[in-house]
């Protein structure tokens, strides 16, 4: 049965208030079918590409079901890269944003220290890639005795990745009674077995992927010489003239010389691989979200974990050597109900990868000729001035959400004895403020961050400055964004 509503699930009012903030209208395919069994608490295998909403299909019952009392992780999450642990935590903390449900995001190349000082307060969701999860088990920094719900999330792309191995190891150290979600854009062999030998009679559930289909994504493919790809890449970006796009490159020096190539071309553009610092690459997956630049230069690293719903063109300026590989590129544009266009830039030696790609895809891609001179004369007068408009920035799913929460800084942590409990108490009492407008609450050694909802943040800062929490007169201040 498809529900037509989240009303209709028998949500807190505190999860629909955030879903309505956040925009979510109606339930998703993936989402109407997964919602009432995962809330039933039933293992299930889930073959759904990205893009289809499935974030959000086990992140609400995630934060309906877990108890805010408990102050160990009672989920984790599984994500092949670390720009889908930092988003997928951004979605669960928005969701679970009015139950006041700690999200925390662990992944490599960031300083384990500051991991584990937060894997020290309650945290009710670890979001993290397998090597940096095994790494705080073997340290002792991740309690998994409380673990209830294990969500393995791109499946297909941790086998592909090599963590699969990692996966198994990590799932023999969790609590047997628990409850297994395992979504994949594919079911390879390796997937099904295991979700075979670590599920509980796994309910199967199967949305058709759109992205092979036509309807959504209209598939092309150029042949073309390799020392000529350049230039046919300019003349299709002035003939296609996109608005959002993603070129697909197959190492990171082709991503930085064609990065470095289209901004001497004038190109409002950035780039994105392995090899950059993560505070960088996460710099630029957000930019590239809100629309500040309008081409993303991208190894497959960035093929997942971009939820961005505008995409308007991809650009296989290297045709990818594994054929899923092409699925998650294209699957990049025709999202949330849009049309995209994926093009693919084909050498003469290419054949038998191209072969292997259509035979996987179940059609033959189209090919058409190489743009004619004239024609792209005739375009690049809108081109250029599409090129000199100012980007219009978007806004992310939360801002409406998180323009009515104001987070304060309190300059008293552990060491003078201070819980959660303590700021609770104390700003509860404010006139016009009850439990229900404080948020998340983090509580460090010397300093306390507490996030006041609904709009109440002006008067409990301006209170605040004047009332002792726990005895102690404590500075306070708006903290940081």
């Amino acid at each position: 049965m498809s529900m037509q509503s989240f009303n209709e699930y028998n949500l807190s009012e505190e999860i629909i208030k955030a879903l309505t903030n956040l925009g979510y209208e109606t339930p998703t395919e993936v989402q109407s079918k997964v919602l009432s069994l995962a809330l039933d608490k039933k293992d299930l295998v889930v073959k759904s590409q990205t893009g289809s909403g499935k974030t959000a299909s086990y992140g609400i019952p995630v934060c309906e079901l877990v108890d805010w009392k408990e102050n160990k992780p009672q989920a984790l999450v599984l994500t092949p890269t670390r720009e889908l642990a930092v988003q997928v935590k951004e979605d669960i903390t928005n969701i679970g944003r009015y139950k006041r449900i700690k999200a925390t995001a662990v992944y490599g190349k960031q300083p384990i220290a500051i991991q584990k000082t937060e894997l020290k307060q309650k945290t009710h969701v670890v979001v993290g890639t397998p090597g940096r999860v095994t790494d705080h088990i073997d340290r002792g920094t991740l309690s998994l005795d409380k673990i209830d719900y294990l969500i393995i999330d791109e499946a297909d792309e941790m086998l592909n990745m090599g963590f699969i191995e990692q996966v198994e190891a990590i799932i023999k150290e969790l609590p047997e009674n628990r409850v297994t979600m395992l979504f994949s854009a594919t079911l390879p062999e390796a997937v099904k077995r295991l979700s075979h030998q670590y599920m509980k009679s796994p309910i199967d559930i199967e949305i058709k992927a759109t992205g092979l289909t036509t309807e959504k994504i209209n598939h092309v493919l150029y042949e073309i010489h390799e020392n000529d790809k350049f230039d046919l890449l300019k003349d299709v970006s002035i003939i296609e003239n996109p608005d959002s796009c993603i070129i697909f490159c197959r190492t990171k020096d082709r991503v930085d010389t064609i990065n470095d190539q289209l901004k001497k071309s004038g190109y409002s553009c950035d780039k994105i691989h392995g090899g950059m610092e993560q505070d960088d690459r996460l710099a630029v997956m957000n930019g590239f979200r809100r629309g500040e630049f309008r081409y993303l230069v991208a190894t497959d690293v960035a093929a997942r974990g971009i939820d961005i719903d505008s995409i308007t063109h991809v650009i296989n300026y290297d045709l990818p050597l594994e054929k899923e590989s092409y699925v998650h590129r294209t699957g990049r544009t025709g999202r949330a109900g849009q049309k995209g266009r994926a093009i693919t830039f084909v050498t003469p030696f290419e054949d038998r990868f191209l072969k292997e790609i259509e035979a996987y895809i179940g059609f033959e891609i189209e090919k058409i000729t190489i743009p004619a001179k004239e024609e792209v004369s005739r375009k690049r007068s809108a081109f250029q001035a599409k090129m000199q408009l100012e980007p219009i920035v978007k806004k992310s799913k939360g801002e409406q959400l998180n323009k009515q929460i104001m987070k304060l800084y309190f300059n008293g942590g552990k060491k003078k004895k201070l819980r959660a409990v303590d700021f609770v108490g104390t700003i509860a009492k404010i006139d016009g403020v009850s439990a229900d407008d404080i948020g998340i609450i983090t509580i460090k050694d010397t300093a306390s961050y507490v996030e006041i909802l609904n709009g109440k943040g002006p008067l409990v800062l301006k209170t605040m400055k004047d009332t002792k929490v726990k005895g102690k007169q404590l500075k306070v201040f708006e903290a940081n964004k």
